[in-house]
Parts: structure tokens; sequence; C-alpha cells
């Protein structure tokens, strides 16, 4: 008898042994799956569960050996819910693996510098892989604009809120390394110039310039004219109007229109990315007081008066070419037809060597060349609602500098 049972034993040995290699050798062969591909695992899913899916997508051949295989090598336990990427050929040794390393497939969403936080909670709620919703839209300039990553059925708000903590740390970065002279004294007034740096130009390269008139401005006591706070001052979060400024929106009082109010507005316009606060507190040491369009999606320089009404001159000979060639104005103009002969009412930055008083007690506001209160030299770059809007562009790799459409000249 006691031969006997050895000898059953023996053989049942045997008999598990080779199931074993069997089960060994199959689960470490190339599978049948012919492609890459996501797959997912849903919640509570039990072992047996999960090999059958995996028969069905055609990921095994043999559940009962997939199963088998979990179990000896321990990983029925380990497996979690989740999208994972499979590529082509994959074993079902390596399907385990996968599986239970719980190294999900990861998104991305990437949110351009220069939305306000309005487009921002709207552009996270149409992304149909985040899951939840956001009650509280964030306060403008609170949020830090970036590329994203996260698994599928991601909150939003968590979304929100490791935006919220990476622009803390990075704004608390920079305000330390602030030079002493710049005329900004917290760390939010830091973030309001950068978020109107932001919105007057989508080119890096520009940036600091950019930032150095709006920082000599504020030394001289003079207004910073930008073309973005009269938008924020119409719209608000919607950051845009979907259409050019009208000319008789330059001197309507709003909180924010920066012809109208002497210094910073009240808050952000936007969310100003990284770049644009570095921008802040690196700017360019010149005394650069003007800028305008030029024609390439950038914009040109200018420390003096002549200087400036001379670059102005070339941004109409621009315009006035390209309108003559096509019958009608150029569909990045300002303004959609010509303006009526006669004074009009606005002005990007000081045109003449005589200011007149604002009669606020702020600083003098110069006037057009040759002009009177009230009148403007026709020069400035509102790109809000036009093709060179980069807002309208949701497809920007952040990875790499923005850069507006380059316009063809003539």
């Amino acid at each position: 008898m006691l031969s006997g049972l050895f000898t059953l034993a023996l053989v049942g040995a045997g008999v598990v042994g080779a199931g074993i290699a069997i089960v060994s050798n199959q689960s470490k062969s190339p599978g049948p799956l012919a492609s890459d591909r996501a797959l997912i695992i849903p919640k509570e899913s039990g072992l047996t569960e999960i090999a059958e899916l995996l028969q069905r997508e055609g990921l095994i051949e043999h559940p009962l050996t997939f199963r088998i295989a979990a179990i000896i090598g321990g990983d029925w336990h380990k497996l979690q819910a989740g999208e994972y990427l499979f590529k082509a050929r994959v074993s079902p040794q390596e399907i385990l693996g996968i599986i239970s390393s719980g190294k999900v497939v990861e998104h991305s969403v990437t949110i351009p510098e220069g939305l306000t936080s309005e487009q921002i909670v709207e552009r996270l709620r149409e992304n149909d892989l985040l899951t939840g919703d956001i009650t509280q839209i964030p306060k403008e300039g609170s949020i830090l604009p970036d590329t994203y990553r996260f698994p599928r059925g991601f909150s939003r708000q968590a979304i929100l809120d490791r935006m919220a903590r990476d622009q803390r740390v990075i704004l608390s970065r920079i305000w330390e390394r602030r030079p002493a002279d710049l005329p900004i004294k917290t760390p939010q007034d830091l973030v309001i110039l950068a978020s109107i740096v932001e919105k007057e130009t989508g080119r890096a390269d520009e940036r600091p310039r950019v930032a150095g008139v709006f920082i000599n401005r504020l030394n001289q006591k003079m207004r910073l004219q930008s073309d973005p706070t009269i938008v924020y001052g119409l719209v608000g979060g919607k950051g845009t109007l979907g259409r050019p400024i009208q000319r008789n929106e330059i001197t309507q009082a709003t909180p924010y229109n920066t012809y109208v109010i002497p210094g910073l507005p009240p808050g952000p316009i936007a969310n100003p990315g990284r770049a644009a606060m570095e921008a802040v507190v690196n700017h360019s040491r010149t005394k650069e007081l003007f800028f305008v369009a030029d024609g390439t999606g950038g914009h040109v320089f200018a420390e003096t008066l002549d200087q400036h009404n001379r670059n102005v001159g070339r941004w109409r000979q621009i315009e006035t070419t390209r309108q003559q060639q096509t019958g009608k104005p150029p569909a990045d103009s300002v303004d959609k037809v010509e303006p009526p002969a006669g004074p009009d009412n606005r002005t990007e930055a000081p045109a003449s060597a005589q200011p007149v008083a604002a009669g606020d007690g702020s600083a003098p506001v110069a006037l057009p060349a040759g002009g009177v209160a009230g009148t403007r030299a026709r020069a400035f770059d509102a790109s809000e609602g036009t093709p060179r809007d980069p807002l309208l562009n949701k497809t920007f790799d952040l990875n790499s500098p923005k850069q507006l459409p380059q316009l063809k000249m003539p």
C-alpha cells in the first residue's frame, strides 16, 4: 500500500510539474494581439472576469491558463482596475505584470498661458476623460497654465487643485528673486502685470521687452494703456470679445481699463504662465516706452515719440497695402473698416510731447502728434477676436515657445 501511494504521489507530482511547465511556457509565449491596444479593466473585476475580458478582446487564448499563471505567480490579488496599454503580441505573463503594477495609461490636458479661469474651467469640463464637477471658478491668476498628466477618470477639481499648488510654488520662487528696484510691491501685483504681458504678446522672445516697457511706464507714472485690459473690463472672465475693440470702448471707464485708470488694474486679466512671471522680474533694461505691431505677428519698440510715430507710419503702410490688394481690411486689422475721418479716442501710448492733465491727479497723458484731447494715432495691436488671437488656437504645445501665426507680407 505504501509503495502504491508513493508511486501515485510521484505520478501526481509529475503531472503537476508537467502542468506547471505547460502553463509557464504558455504564459511566456507571445499572445494573439496583432497591434498595440489600450484596454480598460473595470473596477471590482475579479480574476475570472479579467481573464474572460482579455479573451474577448483578443489578448489571450486560454483564460484558464491565465488564471493558473496568476495564482502560481501570486499576482492574482494584485490586479488593479484602470486603463492599460498592451503592446502587440504581449504574453499573458507580461499582461499580469502590467495589470498588477498599476501603471495605468496617462492622458494629458494642455492649458495655454493667457486663458482666464473661466475659460480654463470650461476646457476641463469639455474633457471627457476627467470626472466630477467644479463647484467654484478659481480666482483670476491663481492657477498655473501648463500640460498636466492624469489617468482616465481623474477628478477635474483635483486638476485645478494641482494647478493652484503649482502656481503658489512657482510664484513664491520667482518673487524671491525679484530685483530691489522693481516697482511691484506684492506677489499679486506681479501676477497682474504678468497677465498683461501674457496677453500683449504670444512670442516668448518679446515677453521681457514688453514687460520692460510697462515697468518703464510705471516708473514714470504713465498709464499702461494696454488693450487687453479694455477687453477684460468689458467681458471679464469670458476672455475675448469675439471681435475687434471698438473705438468708443477705449475710453469706456471700467476698473480694468488702463487707458482710464493709473497704474495696475485691481486684479489679473488672465492666468499668466511661468515665463511671463519670469519676464516681469527679469525684464529688459531699456528706455523703451512704446510698441506697435510690425506686421509679422510681433512688435517693434521705440524709446521716443518720433521713433514710435515712424513705426506707426510703417504699420499704416502695411495695412493700406493689404487693403489695396484685397479690396477690404486685412483679417487681422483692429477695425473691420477704416474709421471715418476726424478725431478718434484711442491711443496705444503717449503720442505727443505735449501732455494734457488727466483730471484725476494722475500723470499727464500725452496726445497724438498734432492732435487734441480725445484723439490718437491709429497704431496699436489688438488681436482679441481675430485670427491672430493666440487663444483661438487650442493646440499649443507648451514644451516649445508659443508663436502667433505669421502674416504674409505683400
